[in-house]
């Protein structure tokens, strides 16, 4: 700690009295875009409740947050006094709101960083070098990109790398009711899906409360979840990230069938079935499961089963069973002898 935030701790100062949201919003004119997905979140009770349910922030923490609008949690946030906040908005339109909670955070010794980018791009390794500080991931995230970005960030965790090069960096992020209960979702559940299981291989998902959407404005459409996930100290798998994401984007392809379906699309049509039931035994699974009654543990046996099974045979692994057909030049179109070969993509 700084002798200046030690300075500022022991003073026992705090953020100058500031405008509310609705009136900053109002004063500048700020309307949500639809097309970015914005709803903005108006009662600092629940950007308090939002910020406290990331846990203890030490003034040694750094903050990033995700798309802060005109800075609802991000107020919440500056009360906890980090040592430094980044804020990564698109929307240039809010500029004027984040700078003035900048300058109300600069007394206090906190360092206040605005990046005009979007989430999804940002380079979070360049901004933050060093990893000798924890980081914490909070965010009103916009729904658009909610999925996506988490993917992307657990496979950011699976190879230790931007946020993750630590293994205490938490993230508590909003996501519409309805993901947020399938990222939680436990086995058996009606909304346990790929990314119930993707979460639970690398965290420990927990739904903190449930914010209705009369709270923000505009109101939208459905309730959201506020969900803490916690990176496990062991991950459940050293697999490649690439090849679990895949095998259970296969899994869950088919989620009322029995889970041989959509995992036997992993492999070719020749001798499908056989291979497939080859590494339901191998995996020790009962392949007339459905996929939403597979346990984590279950689900990576799957996994390891196809990572041996490409090994032994290295030119299934680029399979794609949606991909075009490939018609053999010598045989034509309306020839009934015609056997449809597939593509073949690289596994991603």
């Amino acid at each position: 700690m700084s002798q200046a935030t030690a300075r500022v701790l022991n003073s026992g100062m705090r953020l100058p009295p500031l405008p509310t949201i609705r009136e900053l919003v109002k004063l500048y004119k700020l309307q949500a875009m639809k097309q970015l997905s914005q709803n903005f979140l108006m009662d600092e009770r629940l950007t308090d409740k939002i910020v406290k349910s990331a846990g203890r922030i030490d003034p040694r923490d750094i903050v990033l947050e995700v798309g802060p609008g005109p800075g609802g949690i991000t107020r919440s946030i500056l009360r906890r006094q980090p040592q430094r906040l980044i804020l990564v908005e698109k929307d240039r339109r809010f500029g004027e709101t984040l700078q003035l909670l900048r300058e109300c955070a600069s007394p206090l010794d906190m360092q206040v960083d605005i990046y005009y980018d979007d989430i999804l791009r940002f380079n979070i390794e360049q901004h933050i070098p060093d990893i000798t500080q924890r980081i914490h991931l909070i965010g009103n995230l916009p729904f658009s990109i909610s999925t996506r970005l988490l993917i992307n960030w657990y496979a950011d965790l699976a190879a230790r790398r931007g946020a993750f090069r630590r293994n205490d960096t938490c993230m508590t992020l909003t996501f519409q009711k309805e993901v947020a209960e399938r990222i939680c979702a436990p086995v058996g559940s009606e909304q346990r899906c790929r990314l119930s299981v993707m979460s639970q291989i690398w965290t420990e998902p927990v739904m903190k409360f449930i914010i209705p959407g009369k709270a923000f404005v505009p109101k939208p459409q459905v309730d959201v979840g506020v969900v803490k996930l916690m990176p496990l100290k062991q991950p459940k798998t050293q697999l490649p990230f690439s090849l679990v994401e895949r095998v259970m984007r296969h899994i869950f392809s088919m989620r009322q069938k029995y889970c041989r379906r959509g995992y036997g699309t992993l492999l070719p049509p020749d001798g499908r079935e056989e291979a497939t039931q080859t590494l339901f035994q191998r995996a020790d699974v009962r392949d007339t499961l459905r996929s939403f009654e597979l346990s984590v543990p279950q689900c990576l046996r799957l996994a390891d089963a196809y990572a041996e099974y490409i090994k032994e045979h290295p030119e299934v692994e680029g399979y794609d069973y949606r991909g075009p057909k490939i018609q053999d030049a010598a045989t034509p179109s309306g020839d009934n002898d015609f056997t449809p070969a597939y593509n073949v993509v690289k596994c991603i």
